[in-house]
């Protein structure tokens, strides 16, 4: 294919390396002409493992050249792959200067185009950015419609500093967001080679997974510090504990707990943390992320208050009490912490969960239940059926094939649903079912 890349950083130097490599004939674009110069006499232009031979060798093999010349680009390429900066500003937010320049003048080039022309952003983007800032300003350029005269598409990059050569060889998954097949199969034609998945999904969804990836990065860099800390002051090695932690495949490196829903609860996970946070205070180490682990879980609890609160209603019902579908534990559930905050309010609760038995609550479950809704028999209702009819809101807390049966059937017009759990039938029930933060 015949490719121009943006940017000539890590990640748009590295690229072209790598695309030149496999046979692509490849233009580089960048203003800082000091890169240009060296790009043209076969160096390269930032300090990478790899990165002098191969450099040397592609601009040898005549598939590389380089402009600062945007027009010229375009009008000499299929694809675009826009890899400029995006650093932050003073105040944080992210400075879009540079890719709201190249923007304008891609507008410009794809006027002059017969052809339709691929635009892959890579840099790193707010979500929304492609489609609500930067789609207006290449359509006003050139006169051309997305999906038409032109495609926009986004695919993040895994590349890491100083071994940029082998993540482009060997990607943990290939992310393009796109709105149109064409588009999709340039990309896959460029990229489908690679030994990974090939994923489609929304523009904004591929922005934002970029920075939830990096965010997640700098979130267990700083797990394992904190822990660090912490186990020094206890006398404790962290790298046998962080090495023993990452054993565990099924719950702590892998898909569990990833899933977007209602605040945790339980018998383990708030007391543990809570122990953790007054261990650390009585040995005077820092470990503020994990600190704001419960503060952080409090709000999500707050939010379902607040969106309960706000349809005026007073009459609602809970679908689930415990901390988790498949038990009658409700030590610290989430569950009955929101109901009592209702009740506070003036809310009339009535509350379905199959699980839940009082005569068969004991130890600190029982004594739990007491000291907080105390009153919890008043409340509780074995007919699912009735306490969906008797309810203006139904706070859905726990999803299983009968309750999704009895949702389908029972709900109203009239009936608003939040649903805590991201149950998957939404589709069949009859009232307006809004999921808690999605």
């Amino acid at each position: 294919m015949k490719i121009s890349i943006f940017g000539l950083g890590y990640v748009g130097a590295v690229s072209l390396a790598c695309l030149a490599r496999d046979g692509h004939e490849v233009i580089g674009v960048d203003i800082d002409q000091t890169k240009l110069d060296l790009i043209r006499d076969g160096k390269t232009p930032v300090v990478e493992e790899g990165m002098v031979d191969l450099m040397q060798s592609v601009v040898a093999s005549g598939r590389v050249s380089v402009t600062t010349d945007a027009v010229h680009a375009v009008l000499n390429s299929d694809i675009s792959l826009v890899c400029v900066g995006t650093p932050s500003a003073a105040n944080g937010s992210q400075d879009q200067g540079a890719v709201l320049r190249l923007a304008d003048s891609m507008g410009q080039a794809i006027r002059g185009k017969t052809t339709p022309h691929v635009v892959v952003f890579r840099s790193t983007l707010v979500p929304g950015t492609v489609e609500d800032v930067l789609r207006p300003i290449i359509e006003a350029g050139s006169g051309k419609k997305d999906g038409e005269g032109f495609h926009l598409c986004f695919q993040p990059e895994f590349l890491r500093e100083g071994s940029s050569i082998r993540d482009y060889d060997k990607p943990p998954f290939t992310v393009v967001g796109a709105n149109h097949s064409y588009p999709i199969e340039r990309l896959k034609e460029l990229f489908g080679h690679l030994p990974c998945k090939f994923l489609q999904t929304s523009v904004r969804s591929a922005e934002m997974m970029k920075y939830c990836c990096n965010n997640f990065h700098a979130l267990k860099i700083t797990f394992a510090n904190e822990t660090a800390r912490l186990c020094e002051a206890l006398g404790v090695n962290p790298f046998e504990v962080m090495d023993l932690v990452c054993q565990d495949t099924q719950l702590n490196i892998s898909r569990a707990y990833l899933m977007p829903g209602f605040a945790f609860g339980g018998s383990c996970l708030p007391k543990d943390l809570r122990a953790t946070t007054y261990l650390a205070k009585k040995h005077d180490v820092e470990i503020p992320m994990l600190a704001g682990i419960m503060p952080s879980n409090r709000n999500h609890v707050d939010l379902a208050i607040e969106r309960i609160l706000a349809t005026g209603k007073r009459k609602v019902g809970f679908i689930g009490l415990s901390f988790k579908t498949g038990t009658d534990d409700l030590r610290e559930s989430p569950l009955v912490t929101l109901a009592e905050q209702l009740i506070g309010k003036g809310v009339h609760l009535s509350v379905y969960d199959p699980e839940v038995h009082l005569s068969r609550l004991l130890g600190a479950n029982k004594s739990f239940i007491e000291r907080h809704v105390p009153h919890i028999g008043e409340l509780l209702n074995a007919d699912v059926e009735e306490v969906i009819k008797t309810s203006e809101v139904l706070v859905l807390g726990l999803s299983t094939p009968s309750i999704q049966d009895a949702l389908a059937t029972h709900v109203r017009d009239d009936q608003y649903v939040l649903d805590l759990v991201g149950i998957k039938s939404k589709a069949s029930i009859q009232g307006r079912v809004q999921g808690l933060c999605w």
